[in-house]
C-alpha cells in the first residue's frame, strides 16, 4: 500500500466527535507546520483513510472541506495535492487583516449565497441532488434536541451550504464563499446555541433542498435570503446581549 508519499506524522484521529472535523484539522495543522508544502501529494483516499483510522467517506467529506476552503486540489487521476498561497489562501490572508463585522460577513453571504441557490436550483441534477440531501441528513441527525454537539453542527451546516455552491458550478465562488464560512465560524455556533435556532435552521435548510429539487431558482433565492435574514438577525441580538452584559 506504500503510494511513495513521505510520512509526514499521519496519526489516527481520536474516535469521537465528528470525524471529518478531526481530519480537516490534522491536515490543516501539518499544512501550517510546514511538513506539508505547497505542491505536496496526500496519499491517496485510501491510504489516508487506513493512517487516519478512519472510513473513505470521512476523508472524502474532509478533502471537500478543505478543496472548498483552497487549502487542498483534487486533480481527476492524479491526487490530491496541498495548494499553493494563492486565490483563496490570499483572500483568507486580505480579510484577517481587517475588523471585519458581522454584519459585514452576512451581508457578502447574502450577496454570493443567494446568487448561488438561483444557479444550483437552475442546474440540480438527481446526482447533484443526492449528495446534497445526504448532507441535510447528516445535519438532521446531528441536530439532537437532547444534547446537540454544536461543533458538529457547525461543521455540518458548513458543509450543506458549500454543496450548494458546488452545485452552482463556479470554482472561484467555491472558494470565496469557503473563505466567509471560516471567518463566520464563531457567530455560526453562536447562531445555533440559541434556544430554538436549532428548529428553525433546519426548517430552512429543508426549504432550500425542496427548492432546488424542484428546479426553482425563484423559491430557492427566497429560502436562502429568508435563511440568512434569520439567522442574521439571531447573530447580532446575541452580540448585543453579550455586549450589555459586559456594560453591566
Amino acid at each position: 500500500m506504500d503510494s511513495g508519499v513521505p510520512d509526514v506524522g499521519w496519526r489516527p484521529v481520536k474516535p469521537s466527535g465528528h470525524l471529518p472535523e478531526r481530519v480537516v484539522t490534522q491536515i490543516s495543522e501539518l499544512i501550517v507546520a510546514d511538513r506539508l508544502k505547497p505542491g505536496d501529494r496526500l496519499p491517496p483516499e485510501r491510504e489516508l483513510a487506513v493512517l487516519l483510522g478512519v472510513s473513505r467517506p470521512v476523508v472524502r467529506e474532509a478533502v471537500r472541506v478543505l478543496a472548498a476552503r483552497g487549502q487542498v486540489s483534487v486533480r481527476h487521476g492524479r491526487g490530491i495535492f496541498v495548494e499553493t498561497p494563492q486565490a483563496a489562501q490570499d483572500l483568507r490572508a486580505a480579510i484577517a487583516g481587517e475588523q471585519v463585522g458581522l454584519q459585514e460577513l452576512f451581508d457578502m453571504r447574502e450577496v454570493l449565497e443567494v446568487a448561488a441557490v438561483g444557479w444550483a436550483a437552475a442546474n440540480a441534477s438527481a446526482d447533484d441532488v443526492a449528495p446534497l440531501r445526504e448532507a441535510l441528513a447528516r445535519l438532521d441527525e446531528a441536530a439532537s434536541p437532547d444534547s446537540p454537539d454544536f461543533p458538529t453542527l457547525q461543521l455540518l451546516d458548513s458543509a450543506f451550504h458549500l454543496k450548494i455552491v458546488e452545485i452552482a458550478r463556479n470554482r472561484f465562488l467555491l472558494k470565496t464563499v469557503g473563505v466567509l464560512q471560516d471567518m463566520m465560524h464563531a457567530s455560526m455556533q453562536t447562531t445555533l446555541s440559541l434556544p430554538g435556532r436549532i428548529q428553525v435552521s433546519r426548517v430552512c435548510h429543508h426549504e432550500i433542498l425542496d427548492a432546488i429539487v424542484a428546479n426553482d431558482p425563484a423559491e430557492a433565492v427566497r429560502a436562502m435570503r429568508d435563511h440568512l435574514e434569520s439567522a442574521r438577525s439571531a447573530a447580532l441580538s446575541r452580540l448585543e446581549e453579550k455586549r450589555r452584559t459586559v456594560a453591566d
